[in-house]
């Protein structure tokens, strides 16, 4: 047996899985988004992180009913990349800063790129400064917060500093690395010491592994916090998306993986690293393999705010009844929602315009719309944005041959129908196993008690999305409508962005 864990923005879930990939256990726990002020996006690392995730592991572990000591290997991954500064006890310094929706160091990217040049870093770490770099928001805690800097012992990502917690052992796994530019070489796969000097010194991140190997073992002041037996084997993990696309059954070139969940994330799995600007690169899980990936700053945390807008409902297990309420209410609405266009960009937008100071547009407005209108135009808003990252991996030489469809926003059918549309190409959705079950998989890889080739007798394609060709042009154009209406508003977003 197997456990996997997966820490995500609004919740941390665990699963036990037994040697032919059945779930005998599962358990949840809310995370809180807190977003002190514009373009700060944090957790509480203590309690969301570690609290949540030794709450599940415990649950998971009581109602299974089994002896820990049966447990062959537990495997995490968390929302990456996030920066925690840590003290010599893996203690939290402050609270987790979190990916690419956290866009605080914006005059850090800046500097960077002047200092290592933009060209340069580019090439070597196959990635441009953006929001989504790990590297800007550590040379911020040494600008904006030198005694948090100078106390930090290490810094850790989500996935690490769980780890870290369970085993004593200070590692990162290289995908992750591949998100804290300028620090990590694509082609080396090593820190890039010169350049994490002028930031931080080398010795205060942490050691670099492959996700699915065996970095530790449960110590015995983490297994009495969790419930696991002591000497239990923990694997390094990946972040949140790359371990989604495990359980999905993502697993070689050519396929391509679209995670719907409080943002989209995009990976596209390829033989070779293709570097562009426009779109991340890092290794994938597996080694020898890459991937392109990609992703939105909103999806479910738009469709969160507008259900909170529309329903005048605040209290979050009564805003839960209403998911369904609002993708009924997008049904109620035509394709191309009557002409109202929305433009996502509630947080800035990540891949592939870059840009943390993009706000949201709803345009088109007339006194004959109605929230079914607004509901189907922001997915189809956030449709658009999957499809123009699609578009972009195509233009890069990406193959695209099978879509997989997961996480929690699968369950809105007209969400799923509308980017199917949008794309022009059938999804498929994978019966609903999520991170923490492609955690268990990787833990099962790095334990051995599950080959690669095995992989897909663990999954199981639950449906098929089909794109209807007769909405190809609306969309189409829609799509035409909506970059020339950001092109010609941006500078009027940064504006008031600035004033903000």
């Amino acid at each position: 047996m197997v456990i996997g864990v997966d820490v995500g923005t609004s919740e941390t879930k665990a699963v036990l899985v037994d040697r032919d990939g059945g779930v005998l256990a599962g358990a949840s726990a809310p995370n809180t988004l807190h977003v002190p002020q514009p373009g700060w996006a944090e957790h509480d690392a203590e309690t969301d992180w570690w609290g949540n995730f030794c709450t599940v592991l415990g649950e998971v572990l009581a109602h299974s009913g089994l002896d820990p000591a049966t447990v062959e290997a537990v495997g995490c991954s968390g929302i990456g990349p996030c920066v925690l500064p840590v003290d010599t006890d893996v203690g939290p310094l402050g609270p987790g800063i979190l990916y690419g929706i956290d866009t605080r160091a914006s005059a850090q990217i800046e500097r960077l790129d002047e200092e290592l040049g933009a060209e340069a870093i580019l090439e070597r770490t196959g990635n441009a400064l953006t929001s989504q770099s790990a590297g800007p928001k550590v040379a911020w805690l040494r600008d904006e917060r030198p005694d948090v800097f100078a106390k930090a012992a290490m810094f850790h990502t989500c996935q690490s500093f769980l780890v870290a917690r369970l085993t004593g052992e200070h590692v990162m796994d290289h995908t992750t690395a591949a998100y804290w530019g300028p620090f990590y070489d694509i082609h080396t796969n090593a820190w890039i010491d010169e350049w994490v000097t002028g930031t931080v010194e080398p010795k205060r991140l942490p050691r670099l592994v492959w996700p699915t190997e065996i970095v530790g073992r449960v110590t015995v002041k983490a297994a009495s916090a969790t419930g696991l037996a002591a000497g239990t084997p923990v694997i390094a993990g990946a972040p949140d998306a790359p371990a989604e696309a495990v359980s999905a059954g993502v697993l070689g070139p050519g396929d391509l993986m679209i995670m719907y969940g409080s943002s989209i994330f995009m990976i596209a799995v390829v033989g070779e690293t293709i570097v562009d600007p426009r779109m991340w690169a890092a290794p994938y899980v597996f080694e020898g393999t890459s991937i392109v990936a990609g992703g939105t700053s909103t999806a479910g945390t738009l469709t969160r705010w507008l259900i909170e807008l529309l329903s005048d409902e605040h209290d979050a297990a009564a805003l839960s009844e209403h998911y369904a309420d609002f993708a009924a209410w997008a049904t109620e609405s035509p394709a191309g929602a009557n002409g109202l266009e929305l433009l996502p960009y509630l947080s800035g937008e990540r891949t592939p315009i870059h840009d943390p100071d993009a706000r949201g547009v709803i345009f088109g407005l007339s006194l004959r719309h109605t929230r079914a209108d607004i509901a189907r135009a922001a997915l189809e808003g956030i449709a658009q944005g999957i499809r123009r990252n699609a578009e972009v991996m195509l233009e890069m030489g990406v193959p695209i041959a099978r879509i997989r469809a997961v996480g929690g926003g699968v369950r809105n059918r007209a969400w799923l129908q509308a980017v199917s549309d949008c794309l022009g190409r059938p999804q498929e959705v994978v019966t609903q196993r999520g991170a923490a079950y492609g955690d268990a998989i990787l833990a099962a890889l790095g334990v051995g008690a599950l080959s690669h080739d095995a992989v897909p007798s663990w999954l199981e394609v639950d449906r098929s999305i089909e794109p209807d060709p007769a909405l190809a042009d609306l969309y189409a154009r829609q799509a035409s409508r909506q970059r020339r209406l950001y092109e010609s508003t941006k500078t009027l977003m940064h504006e008031v962005a600035r004033d903000a």
